[in-house]
């Protein structure tokens, strides 16, 4: 596997499908993740996400201004489960992410979660009303980052690979869909 470099005009194309997402940041040394459903597209070279409020990712992103944006594969549903579990917030359990493998990537502040199938780094783009009324946060992709076995900078190739590296849908009750066929 390498980890290749994404043109941030193309870096829609990893959100366009629709998978659960990992959101992650870090601030003052301390990193957090959570899991996100309503993450997707905003422009060729923003997103949006959904945080709620009062999570300790939130928290974060609030303070330091950058968030990343990771689609997680099917080997990594217990760890999504976890990740996205309201019973565990760092804010309680200071434990969370032990055992999370987190990486950084060109310089960047902001954790990526490992083995992940593509990474999103953004920068907030201050937009106070939508963050305080609805947990909107738009932001500006500084960077993007695709596992190449299945994206290969502008397409998803799920067709070619094993169920393990496919992205997941979250329907309800701790329930996933894989991606399929393309058609």
């Amino acid at each position: 596997m390498a980890i290749i470099n994404v043109d941030i005009q193309k870096s829609y194309h990893i959100l366009n499908h629709g998978a659960t997402t990992i959101v992650s940041a870090e601030f003052d040394g301390v990193a957090n993740a959570m899991a996100v459903t309503w993450a997707c597209p905003l422009d060729y070279d923003k997103v949006t996400i959904v945080p709620h409020n009062g999570s300790f990712t939130r928290t974060l992103i609030e303070k330091s201004g950058y968030f990343a944006v990771q689609i997680p594969v099917a080997t990594q549903k217990d760890l999504l489960l976890n990740l996205g579990d309201e019973n565990n917030s760092r804010f309680d359990n200071p434990h969370k992410m032990d055992g999370v493998e987190l990486f950084y990537k060109d310089d960047f502040k902001v954790p990526l979660v490992a083995g992940c199938a593509a990474w999103i780094i953004c920068k907030v783009i201050p937009e106070p009303h939508n963050e305080q009324t609805y947990d909107l946060f738009i932001g500006q992709v500084v960077a993007a980052y695709g596992d190449d076995r299945v994206f290969d900078g502008s397409h998803w190739h799920f067709n070619e690979v094993g169920d393990e590296l496919k992205t997941l849908h979250y329907v309800a009750g701790k329930k996933f869909y894989l991606d399929g066929k393309g058609v």
